[in-house]
């Protein structure tokens, strides 16, 4: 099996908007998933964010979705929004090819660190960052507002 890692294009964003949604189905959270298609394409085209997938055979089967952010503490950062490796090619060494384009291009940006969550009960993306040298903490709470079109702030 040949793997090609590369930088998304905007010919891409079907097929990462797809994964994401094999994502929430998988966290059990697709009602969740309300980022249309039409989105994606508006906010990569504004440099929003980026991503790097992972192509078998002209098939993406993987991705890493990240923007840059700033710490206060160390610096330019690295966000990891989500990870994600079709079902059907787990297990055959595309997340770690992800993983460390991800990482490369972390360093290549001059960033301090990369930073993403992971849930409690997902044991098999523990181990997988544990073994890849992540510090896992739990001593920080999530935090979060959405805003919608009815409530001023």
């Amino acid at each position: 099996m040949s793997v090609i890692i590369r930088t998304a294009t905007l010919k891409d964003l079907p097929f990462i908007h797809n994964l994401v949604r094999e994502l929430a189905i998988y966290e059990k959270e697709e009602n969740e998933f309300t980022a249309t298609l039409a989105m994606y394409e508006n906010d990569f085209a504004e440099n929003v964010f980026q991503s790097i997938v992972a192509e078998v055979n002209g098939e993406i089967v993987g991705m890493v979705l990240y923007y840059l952010t700033y710490s206060t503490w160390k610096g330019k950062m690295m966000y990891l929004e989500d990870f994600v490796v079709n079902e059907k090619f787990r297990g055959r060494g595309i997340g770690k090819l992800l993983y460390d384009a991800f990482i490369i291009e972390a360093k290549s940006k001059n960033c301090m660190l990369a930073k993403w969550q992971v849930l409690d009960w997902n044991e098999p993306a523990i181990q997988f960052y544990a073994q890849n040298d992540a510090i896992i903490e739990k001593n920080w709470w999530n935090c979060k507002v959405f805003f919608n079109k009815s409530k001023e702030y």
